[in-house]
């Protein structure tokens, strides 16, 4: 029968196609000790929720020892655990406890940049001299300047974070770059030191019982050592660096020297690319496991499909804009390579807000989304709270911001002129800020997330959208998550079947077929607030004729492949 299949076993190489990534962003996850910050003893008493929700990985943000310049992503000291967290004993206890609970844990891998209180960074700054003064990138100021004065940066690149990639060092009397924050120094991975020393730690941690990494921005590690300067838009102040920094000319060198160095020989690892500004045609060669570079890669086009003349000044998108952008991914990874599924993470502002209705259709929505994303070809991700249609927060004034991106691009927006209540509207949309609030776990006054105050507030809307209240209710969105997941697990036309896309007839509509051998489902999904009727093919609609519903989002979906989807319905089919 088509309903009777055996589990796809978790020894076998891409066991990863078949599990599901649920992403802990610590400082927000729980807090043990009362400091408002979370940590690796909360995560540890919160184990119960991730193996009810039946998750086979989670990903840790960095919890490395760090200033905390960007939360964790500036790096200090790559082989402790930041004080905040906890301790490295802490870290090996989690790790046991996970691995009891058959869940594997993946360390998040920063090196494209380290703190600029890493000890090789103060090394590197010590003197022209140093011998690893050219483990990062270090110019004079461009000829007939002087250095530290504006336009003496030795070239116009703008920062990921605003301002010009180029901090001056007096004592130095140079120049060193940094794409994102100037507490973030770039490696120069053109050093064979550097990348020996960064492989090296990598097995450090491989040894101590990690399941793999997560390589934070890993296709900028590449530059044109050149370091030209690039074009600057219209109305711009700064130019755009990316074509020398981003899939440099070595990176694919640099990844196969990795997966020599640090994979070979190591079984049942997950190694995941973030690679912004990646094309079809680049995540084709990132993930053939005939190179040996990367099981699969972030890509940012559909989650940049909103942004405007600028991340901030966001635009509405057109129905089906977001299915068609995933189903360009979709096929164009289908023969060769793999596709990470997500729709949020801590860089990422809440779904249900961004691409759903969190106000009318909440639930309806936050489910919609999700089976559309899950049951792709491709490895899930969960982003913490997400299972629970976490929402964006009521930001209101500067001050409840925390986030380095958004403070810098609001001060930025000011200065040139923009509105407060303006500059206040983009960041409300779109601020790393809205992942980052705590996770909430019950309706208590800090959500169950902290005895203290917490780092950044919960979101007041906890007292109604809760771990505690959703678990065990057969309605509510974690319940939801727990059904698409264990499909995954059950049935190996999710994980290892082929995509269809199919036309239902209206662009809101994202509809699509899984094939593995005879075993076949179909995807429907009303992604908009409107109700819709699908109108299939003849061959597709007589393929599905006397089709029962598998799984819905609806209380009491009709059978018929053909019936009318109310707003964000969501509905998958089985033959047989």
């Amino acid at each position: 029968m088509p309903n009777e299949h055996v589990p796809v076993s978790v020894t076998a190489s891409d066991w990863w196609k078949s599990a599901v990534v649920y992403q802990v962003y610590p400082r927000s996850f729980q807090d043990s000790d009362g400091d408002g910050v979370g940590d690796l003893r909360g995560i540890r008493n919160r184990l119960d929720h991730l193996e009810r929700l039946g998750v086979d990985v989670v990903w840790l943000s960095p919890i490395y020892r760090s200033p905390q310049a960007d939360n964790g992503y500036d790096i200090s000291d790559y082989r402790d655990i930041d004080p905040t967290f906890g301790t490295l004993e802490d870290f090996d206890e989690l790790l046991a406890a996970m691995h009891a609970r058959g869940i594997k844990l993946v360390m998040d891998l920063v090196v494209n940049h380290t703190s600029d209180e890493h000890a090789w960074f103060a090394e590197s700054r010590s003197s022209r001299e140093s011998p690893k003064r050219d483990w990062y990138w270090w110019r004079p100021p461009r000829p007939g300047t002087v250095g530290g004065e504006p336009g003496a940066e030795p070239t116009n690149w703008e920062s990921f974070f605003s301002g010009s990639v180029w901090e001056w060092d007096e004592a130095t009397g140079e120049y060193y770059l940094h794409l994102f924050d100037r507490k973030q120094p770039d490696l120069n991975w053109e050093h064979p030191e550097v990348r020996r020393a960064v492989y090296d730690m990598m097995c450090w941690w491989l040894d101590r019982g990690v399941d793999g990494f997560r390589m934070d921005v890993i296709n900028l590690i590449s530059k044109h050592v050149e370091l030209p300067d690039g074009p600057v838009r219209l109305g711009r102040r700064w130019g755009d660096g990316g074509a020398f920094y981003t899939n440099g000319p070595r990176l694919h060198e640099y990844l196969q020297e990795m997966h020599r160095e640090v994979f070979d020989g190591r079984d049942g690892l997950i190694t995941v690319g973030e690679t912004p500004g990646a094309t079809v045609d680049d995540a084709v060669l990132f993930t053939d496991p005939a190179r040996r570079e990367v099981d699969m890669v972030f890509q940012f086009e559909h989650v940049g499909l909103d942004h405007g003349v600028s991340k901030f000044r966001p635009r509405p998108l057109e129905p089906g804009e977001l299915a068609a952008s995933l189903t360009r991914w979709q096929e164009g990874l289908h023969d060769t390579g793999w596709n990470s599924l997500y729709l949020e993470n801590h860089d990422q502002p809440r779904s249900v807000s961004r691409f759903g209705d969190d106000e009318a259709h909440w639930r309806a929505s936050a489910t919609a989304l999700a089976t559309m994303l899950h049951l792709q070809r491709g490895t899930p991700y969960v982003y913490q709270g997400q299972e629970l249609g976490m929402t964006n927060a009521p930001f209101a004034v500067i001050d409840e911001f925390r986030d380095v991106e958004s403070l810098n691009a609001y001060a930025e927006e000011v200065a040139s002129g923009t509105a407060v209540a303006d500059a206040i509207s983009g960041l409300s949309y779109m601020s790393r800020d809205h992942a980052r609030t705590p996770m909430q776990w019950d309706a208590s006054p800090n959500a169950g997330f902290t005895d203290g105050t917490p780092w950044i507030a919960v979101n007041p809307n906890h007292d109604r959208v809760n771990a505690a209240a959703q678990a065990g209710d057969p309605d509510s969105v974690f319940e939801y998550y727990r059904r698409l997941i264990a499909l995954r697990h059950e049935r190996p036309v999710v994980g290892h079947g082929s995509f269809e896309r199919a036309d239902a007839g209206h662009p809101a509509i994202f509809a699509f077929e899984r094939v593995l051998g005879d075993d076949r489902l179909l995807v429907v999904a009303n992604l908009s607030s409107a109700g819709h009727v699908p109108a299939f093919a003849a061959e597709v609609a007589a393929r599905w004729r006397g089709a029962r519903v598998l799984l819905a989002n609806e209380s009491e979906a009709a059978a018929s492949v053909d019936a009318p989807l109310g707003p964000w319905a969501a509905r998958v089919f089985e033959l047989g």
